[in-house]
Order: C-alpha cells, then sequence, then structure tokens
C-alpha cells in the first residue's frame, strides 16, 4: 500500500491542476463523491459525470480529456472496452477502476496499452497516487502533441515559402538567395510573416 501523497503541481507551463479536465464514467454514487472530493482537493474542478458508456463514446466524439476515470463495471459494457477505445485516442489517460476479484487479470491485459488499473474498493491514498501519474502522462501526452503541430506547422511553412521562392526564380530570374531576401523583406516591411508571404507570391503567380 502507497503512504499518504498529494496530487504534484508541478506541470509544463501553463499548465495547472485547474485546467486539467476530467470524465467520470460511474453509476455509483458513492465512488463519484469520492473521485470528486479526490479531484477538488486537488484543485480539479474541471469535472463531467456521466453513467453509462453509450453517452461516454458520444461525448468523446465530441471533445477531448485530459483524464478518464472509469468506475467498471458500467450498466451498459464491463468497461474495459471503453477504456482501451479511450486509450486509443492517445490524447487521455484512463484510469479504470475494477472489483478486486477481476483486478489482476484487467491488470494485465490494459497495463501494456497504457491504462491504469485501481482496485475497488479504492482507497484514497492510492487513489492520490494515481492521479498524480495521470496527471504527469497526460502533461507529457499534450506536450508531445504541441510539439509534434509545431512541427507539422513548421514543414508546412517551409513548403510553402520554398514554393514561393521557386516561382520568384522562374518568374523574376531571381536567384534563390533573392528570393529568399524578397520574402524575409516583404515580411519585415508589411509586418506579417514569410509564410503569409509566400502565400500572396503563389496566388500572384498562379493567375
Amino acid at each position: 500500500m502507497m503512504g499518504s501523497s498529494r496530487v504534484s503541481n508541478s506541470h509544463p507551463a501553463g499548465v495547472t491542476n485547474s485546467s486539467v479536465t476530467i470524465l467520470v464514467i460511474s453509476c455509483n454514487e458513492k465512488n463519484i463523491a469520492l473521485f470528486s472530493d479526490t479531484l477538488n482537493a486537488a484543485s480539479i474542478n474541471r469535472i463531467t459525470v456521466i453513467p453509462a458508456a453509450g453517452e461516454a463514446r458520444r461525448l468523446l466524439h465530441e471533445k477531448d480529456f485530459d483524464i478518464i476515470i472509469i468506475d467498471a463495471p458500467l450498466p451498459d459494457e464491463s468497461g474495459e472496452d471503453l477504456a482501451r477505445h479511450a486509450s486509443a485516442k492517445g490524447i487521455s489517460q484512463v484510469i479504470l477502476a475494477v472489483n478486486s476479484e477481476h483486478f489482476n487479470a484487467v491488470s494485465a491485459v490494459c497495463q501494456e496499452e497504457g491504462i491504469l488499473t485501481i482496485s475497488k474498493p479504492v482507497d484514497k491514498n492510492f487513489l492520490w497516487s494515481a492521479l498524480s501519474l495521470a496527471i504527469s502522462v497526460s502533461c507529457k501526452l499534450k506536450r508531445m502533441r504541441d510539439e509534434n503541430i509545431k512541427l507539422k506547422q513548421k514543414i508546412e511553412d517551409i513548403r510553402i515559402i520554398d514554393r514561393a521562392k521557386c516561382q520568384l526564380i522562374s518568374y523574376l530570374n531571381l536567384t534563390e538567395q533573392e528570393s529568399h531576401r524578397f520574402i524575409e523583406k516583404q515580411a519585415m516591411d508589411l509586418r506579417s510573416t514569410k509564410r503569409a508571404i509566400a502565400e500572396e507570391i503563389l496566388k500572384t503567380y498562379a493567375n
């Protein structure tokens, strides 16, 4: 049994417990109260609670959550398939609470998919630890996703700028270095981005 712990407040820049979004799927009022009290104590208050898997699947098509807590079994399914579905999206960190007699079997299967499994009845100290780990993993996933988006954006910017340079080289007989300077100067003079200038060049010579 893990000792008493607190959910860590050490996150990447701009991320705090108050910004973490939680989806709780449970029809057990006692466990809902336990989850909510524990989350509120960690200054996590952006909590959505729904009772069944079907409703959860529909909601997950519409929006993402940082952490998803599934209190199995659910009225319309065991909860394991929902945990796999939610984890497969690659955005949310999933915590699956299962009855103690099923814990070993479920945990062995789910841990390979990055799902945190906890045993019921839920120990509050263990829940603290699971939440701390889930928040850390969620923050890392978000940081990796944001870095990936920035990288893709940068690659796309380079591709468009290079296409614009080719147009300048072709139509204005500029060298590659001259076309580069032309785009940079236009961006500075117009207080715009090099990509925006490149896009205008492509529009101009497309006509």
